[in-house]
């Protein structure tokens, strides 16, 4: 799915099975670099620039036609006398300026071939993978919806809320929420969350340092200290009493049985982090 619409209202807003052309350049006449100038010294050389440009745009529409196409899709701009002819000639949808983004994703979805050239095309460069095209009106926004792909290896999240914060807010969760689904894919194992893996740690540097004499000891201590962060920044954030929770908290975790026990930010209270169902994903803590 991606944020844009036909270039001509005439043309087709719903296609099945859709023969799809991806292209990396512009319908239209290309204009000089630089420092071009076009003398004309009567009337009819301007018509035969004119004439001209036509000829060029027709060109590569003519080769676009031969590979049959029912949609095409460009990064650039299409001129009106290429949606004309487009339109006129093969009954084409074509879509303009396109995110190059948007069109890596549609060539993964439909098995197309991004081209820099029209001339350049063949039967294989042509998506035939996507089973439904279909333009929509979402707000005030016009969106395209190329679904039922055969082998799909892209995808879109449509988020909608009822402002710009608001829909801020929901895309880092998301990326959040994203990255957490791709930490356990590459690292299938799970851990305590609530802060039961940190306060466990912290107990149990504390318990080392004890049995070091000297200053060697202050530097297992300062860790324990700084893994205990965590929990107290959980409990901070869920408005619990941090100094009573974290006591608890330790006290817990001196017994071998409290393994598991950590701060329920919904609940503000300490449970048992497997009885509720809180993990975090290993590739974090390593």
């Amino acid at each position: 799915m991606f944020n844009k619409d036909v270039t001509h209202p005439n043309m087709r807003r719903s296609i099945a099975n859709p023969r799809v052309v991806l292209l990396d350049c512009p319908l239209e006449y290309k204009k000089g670099e630089s420092m071009t100038n076009m003398e004309f010294t009567k009337e009819e050389d301007f018509k035969k620039a004119l004439a001209m440009e036509e000829t060029e745009v027709l060109r590569m529409c003519r080769h676009i036609l031969k590979v049959k196409p029912d949609i095409v899709i460009t990064e650039k701009g299409v001129s009106d006398i290429a949606q004309h002819f487009l339109l006129k000639e093969g009954n084409v949808t074509c879509i303009r300026r396109v995110r190059k983004t948007d069109n890596n994703r549609i060539s993964r979805i439909c098995g197309a071939t991004i081209c820099n050239r029209p001339e350049e095309l063949e039967e294989k460069d042509v998506g035939s993978d996507c089973a439904s095209f279909e333009v929509k009106k979402l707000g005030d926004d016009y969106f395209t919806y190329m679904t039922d792909c055969k082998n799909p290896k892209a995808c879109s999240i449509v988020l909608r809320g009822a402002s710009k914060d608001v829909l801020n807010e929901i895309e880092r969760n998301l990326h959040d929420a994203l990255g957490v689904a791709r930490n356990v894919l590459r690292n299938p194992k799970l851990v305590p969350g609530g802060g039961a893996l940190e306060m466990e740690l912290s107990v149990r540097l504390t318990k080392l340092a004890n049995t070091v004499e000297g200053t060697s000891q202050w530097p297992y201590k300062a860790m324990a200290s700084a893994l205990e962060v965590i929990p107290r920044t959980l409990a901070q954030n869920c408005g619990g009493n941090v100094v009573r929770m974290l006591t608890e908290l330790r006290a817990l975790h001196q017994d071998p049985a409290g393994l598991n026990m950590g701060i329920n930010g919904n609940t503000a209270t300490i449970e048992n982090m497997e009885t509720a169902a809180i993990w975090d994903p290993c590739a974090v803590k390593l």
